[in-house]
């Protein structure tokens, strides 16, 4: 039996408690510190923002630990897959060497690979969500190392996880939240947006999380006696699909890819539950 303990229920409101819409750190603030690092999701707190997105990996011993890229090469001072180094390993290697287009001001200044445990251990009221991008990992596998972390640190509560591969979102344990697959929330918005139809969820599952960029670029295939023809066509969140989302039970929205006050200004009208952001510096003075 999974116990989750009052603290742990207490913050599970910390999702939906704050001002609307929440401020997520995207990866920590990637905008404003190297991604995915301690020093990265402590000045987002510092600017105000309610939650964080990190990003998550399985190390060569199995540990989930934070970073995104394929390979080591694309931010630190190292080469080759997470999966290659165990998490000893890479809480030597440093996340902070490239980060900066000209200058890396954060080069030896202890942005290290950290674990999640000692992430959710270190900020123990803050809501988390976790994306697995973890290339060679098995989605079971996976699965299993994160349930054993959340239980560990007691943050079932408090965290929810996001996957753009279905695959890992399907092979989570039930006891693990979730956001609805990619997919699912595409194929959705896409119906509303393009064809100004309101589908049900595939499955009812109370309650239901999405997240998808607010604006989303895709190709159109229409499918004719002699052929098929590709056209541009870019899927919008307005008042029609928030509707409808949340037209089928307790439905959370979340919107990816907010870049600037205008597009801050259209999560407030449309009363979006979070705006996932690089910098939270540039948005902490438009909280209420």
């Amino acid at each position: 039996m999974i116990r989750v303990s009052l603290t742990g229920l207490l913050l599970a409101a910390a999702f939906t408690a704050c001002a609307s819409p929440q401020l997520i750190a995207h990866r920590g603030g990637t905008a404003d510190a190297p991604e995915n690092t301690l020093p990265a999701i402590e000045l987002a707190l510092k600017n105000r923002a309610d939650a964080i997105w990190v990003t998550v990996q399985l190390s060569k011993d199995g540990v989930p630990v934070l970073y995104r890229p394929s390979d080591l090469s694309a931010l630190t001072n190292s080469s080759g897959p997470v999966s290659r180094f165990t998490a000893a390993q890479l809480a030597r290697i440093d996340a902070g060497w490239k980060w900066g287009d000209v200058a890396h001001p954060w080069r030896d200044k202890g942005a290290t690979i950290p674990t999640l445990e000692a992430v959710l251990q270190k900020w123990p009221q803050t809501p988390f969500y976790l994306d697995i991008k973890s290339p060679d990992a098995a989605p079971d596998e996976m699965g299993k190392r994160l349930l054993a972390v959340l239980e560990k640190t007691q943050s079932l509560g408090r965290v929810r996880v996001y996957s753009t591969e279905d695959r890992f979102i399907s092979a989570l344990p039930a006891a693990v939240p979730r956001f609805v697959t990619r997919s699912e929330t595409r194929t959705r918005l896409a119906n509303v947006s393009l064809s100004h139809q309101c589908p049900p969820p595939a499955a009812d599952e109370q309650p239901r999380w999405y997240g998808l960029e607010l604006n989303r670029k895709v190709e159109v295939v229409e499918k004719f006696t002699l052929g098929e023809g590709v056209s541009p066509a870019t899927l919008t969140w307005d008042k029609e699909a928030v509707d409808c989302f949340r037209s089928h039970g307790d439905a959370h929205i979340i919107f990816f890819g907010v870049i600037s006050p205008q597009d801050y200004q259209k999560a407030v009208e449309l009363n979006a539950d979070g705006v996932m952001v690089d910098a939270p510096s540039q948005f902490s003075a438009r909280k209420s």
